[in-house]
């Protein structure tokens, strides 16, 4: 049983700004004349456009790295590569440590790498998880949840008074989503009002349809593929992947697991989260927001729940 009181998260320090003034003029020596309210400027103007770093957080382990080792951490969805391991982190997954061991040859993982997976959940649902986390953490699991603000909403459940949620996001546009048409706050209040659990058929079909390279540094050069030909079905027309969703939605369930339900850049899921926020759908406050850097294919994103109230 979980404990009846929650109890509240530890401080995490010096988590980084999403733009640093002095970092953004030392990361790009060719703005070195440029005063600070300048520098701001240009980074709004251009600079964010460009992919241009503009804070202290170099890669996506960095920015994971900022999790202080004492705190208690959940990780969602290790598969065989957790970004976190020590005596403070347990992981959920939907599948088991054996299963995952099986998975992991089958997409060039090494199987020993799979961490002992302590909450088996089913899929988009964490009420498994029993205890409490100082923080969470997450990598490219927000998009596949069916019903966003249910998964969020269980998150603010799971987390202590205070705890952030880190989440790595996919960037839509440097992806093999990159045809997918951007989300939007209807289309993630409508998953909730229907209390959708899983995928929809439009899930399937587009991404058999519309999936492109998964190439980060070539969509950064603007070469995205051609929107009529799936990498992922060579030989493949439209035609032919569109039986193959329909095949794959009545013969094979595991799309529910894997499809995409949302597709996000940096702004999209920040206009959607103050919305959300503003609505009083979600009890989750953005406190940093890293957006998409050049060459890659992710953003970063720092969610804390609220305090205790005294």
């Amino acid at each position: 049983m979980r404990k009846k009181e929650k109890g509240n998260a530890g401080k995490i320090p010096n988590i980084p700004l999403p733009f640093e003034a002095w970092a953004y003029r030392v990361i790009n020596p060719d703005l070195d004349s440029l005063s600070d309210d300048e520098l701001f400027i240009h980074y709004e103007k251009s600079g964010r456009a460009e992919g241009r770093r503009c804070h202290q957080v170099v890669d996506r382990l960095a920015f994971v790295d900022l999790i202080p080792a004492s705190i208690r951490t959940l990780e969602i969805g290790p598969y065989a590569r957790p970004l976190l391991r020590g005596p403070n982190v347990k992981y959920v997954d939907v599948y088991s440590t054996k299963e995952l061991k099986k998975l992991a040859p089958g997409v060039g993982m090494n199987p020993e790498e799979v961490p002992h997976i302590d909450w088996v959940a089913k899929p988009s649902d964490l009420s498994s998880v029993n205890e409490y986390f100082g923080a969470v953490l997450s990598s490219h699991v927000i998009e596949h949840q069916p019903d966003f603000i249910h998964h969020l909403n269980q998150i603010s459940n799971i987390l202590k008074h205070g705890g952030p949620y880190f989440l790595l996001i996919p960037d839509h546009r440097y992806c093999f989503d990159h045809f997918m048409t951007p989300s939007t706050i209807t289309d993630v209040v409508a998953a909730h009002l229907h209390k959708r659990t899983g995928h929809t058929a439009e899930s399937l079909l587009e991404s058999r349809l519309l999936m492109t390279h998964n190439d980060p540094i070539e969509h950064w050069k603007g070469n995205h593929g051609d929107k009529l030909v799936n990498p992922h079905f060579p030989g493949s027309d439209r035609i032919d992947r569109i039986k193959i969703a329909i095949e794959s939605f009545y013969e094979n369930q595991e799309y529910i697991k894997n499809e995409h339900a949302w597709y996000f850049t940096p702004d999209t899921f920040m206009s959607i989260m103050n919305d959300l926020i503003t609505l009083e759908l979600v009890d989750l406050e953005v406190e940093r927001l890293f957006p998409t850097m050049k060459n890659s294919g992710e953003f970063w994103v720092i969610l804390r729940s609220k305090p205790a109230l005294n």
